[in-house]
């Protein structure tokens, strides 16, 4: 008795954490995802390691891809089409916008599968479900920043057709709204895939029709002024003109539609953040 009565005391020391689900719309508990900081790196690590593992090509697919559409478009909308490119070399052109759309596409497909994919991790050790997400936005820095050093090359070589202005140093802000924008939009897209996989299936071709709807191919200066509005509201719209200006140099960008653009990305970014708190308790019974 004096052996089991000294264990049951000692066992009452042991401190126990008690994980509840959040309440209520003010409860983001962002502190918590920097604390788990570790874990985010470690799983960046491991999404971009798995995702060249046993390639032949490795991490050239980061330059491989960005380029062949580079190519397709110069021949089919440069050449064929004869789309104005505001003076610029078409290849650098689209080149240019390519770079954060394929990094946006590539962050909002990873971070829309990513809790269904890590369905094991998630049903069998607590740690913060956005952590997921967030992962397939820093893995996304490290092609972004292979294909970069192509633009580099382009730039160089068309040199006396480009002009290099102050604009470049706002280059960090227009990635960070890039990344505001993938993470936003993949928030809801993955609390509700984890519901309805349906939207795993809807995810490619919405990321197709995106693109046709973002300045990618074309100049925003063809957009009618009646659709200017319109055109603002899509997030992807301000940062690629904001891209376009700041490394090409030639013209400034609507002041007014990229602020429309940023403060669509934060409320849809807001509005992720609470939504997929609210409806992270349910994640581990459903996914």
């Amino acid at each position: 008795m004096p052996a089991l009565s000294s264990a049951s005391s000692a066992f009452a020391t042991v401190p126990i954490r008690v994980i509840e689900p959040t309440k209520g719309w003010l409860s983001l508990n962002l502190g918590e995802v920097w604390r788990y900081r570790e874990l985010l790196q470690l799983l960046v690590w491991r999404n971009t390691i798995v995702r060249y593992k046993q390639s032949i090509v490795g991490i050239g697919w980061a330059i491989i891809q960005p380029v062949t559409s580079m190519v397709i478009f110069s021949l089919i909308f440069g050449q064929l089409a004869k789309l104005p490119s505001d003076g610029i070399p078409y290849p650098v052109f689209t080149y240019v916008a390519l770079l954060p759309w394929q990094y946006f596409a590539g962050c909002l497909t990873g971070s829309g599968n990513s809790l269904v994919g890590g369905a094991q991790l998630v049903s069998k050790v607590y740690f913060p479900r956005l952590i997921l997400p967030l992962s397939t936005l820093f893995t996304g820095l490290v092609d972004f920043a292979v294909s970069f050093t192509v633009l580099l090359g382009l730039m160089v070589w068309y040199r006396h057709d480009i002009t290099v202005t102050w604009g470049i140093v706002l280059l960090p802000l227009f990635v960070l709204m890039a990344m505001m924008a993938a993470l936003a939009v993949g928030l809801w897209l993955t609390s509700f895939m984890v519901k309805y996989r349906d939207v795993q299936h809807l995810l490619p071709f919405l990321v197709q029709v995106w693109m046709y709807l973002t300045p990618v191919a074309y100049s925003a200066s063809l957009i009618p002024g009646k659709w200017r509005l319109i055109y603002a509201l899509n997030p992807m719209a301000g940062v690629i003109d904001g891209f376009r200006w700041a490394l090409l140099g030639r013209s400034q960008p609507d002041w007014g539609a990229l602020a429309i653009s940023a403060a669509v990305t934060i409320v849809l970014l807001v509005g992720g953040l609470y939504y997929f708190r609210r409806t992270e308790k349910t994640f581990v019974d459903i996914v």
